[in-house]
């Protein structure tokens, strides 16, 4: 059973970080979330990273906002693959210098980079990574981009209805 790591900098990052777990939820992957700061709990962040694929750990999704270290110095330690979430905290220069932070990585040390506070489409790539070794959660994903397309569908529908009425 593959299992994703959600970690984040600050508690504060957490109502974005829960998009994130709520996703990977509905895919039926279980899910370990920890607070791991990587300039207040260094020696933490570097058992963490250094360990966590022998705890059955597949993916990582690191969430950070302002300097947003923690996605990249957990790829320089860890085999695993990283998706970085920058979060826009009170700190941050509109967010900006997360983005940057978590996207400039010198080569040989990857971060998959999603949107400001995009951490539902970190769990989604993290399901996505899963899926291409495990058929169960590959046929949940398939079901997944299926509904958005139907909800689009819809969408188009009730707007064409709605447009012949006025």
């Amino acid at each position: 059973m593959s299992k994703v790591a959600i970690i984040m900098g600050s508690i504060s990052d957490m109502p974005i970080m829960q998009e994130a777990i709520d996703i990977l939820k509905g895919f039926d992957i279980e899910t370990e979330v920890d607070i791991v700061s990587a300039h207040r709990t260094p020696e933490k962040l570097f058992d963490f990273s250094k360990n966590a694929h022998t705890r059955g750990i597949s993916v990582i999704i690191a969430g950070a906002g302002g300097a947003a270290h923690l996605p990249g110095m957990v790829a320089s330690m860890s085999p695993l693959p990283v998706i970085g979430v920058p979060v826009k905290s009170s700190n941050s220069i509109d967010g900006w210098d997360s983005v940057l932070s978590i996207l400039q990585m010198p080569g040989g040390v990857p971060v998959a980079t999603v949107a400001l506070n995009g951490a539902k489409n970190a769990g989604i790539l993290a399901a996505q990574i899963i899926g291409s070794h495990d058929k169960c959660v590959l046929d949940k994903i398939v079901f997944y981009k299926e509904s958005l397309k139907d909800a689009v569908n819809k969408s188009s529908e009730n707007l064409k209805k709605k447009m012949l009425i006025h």
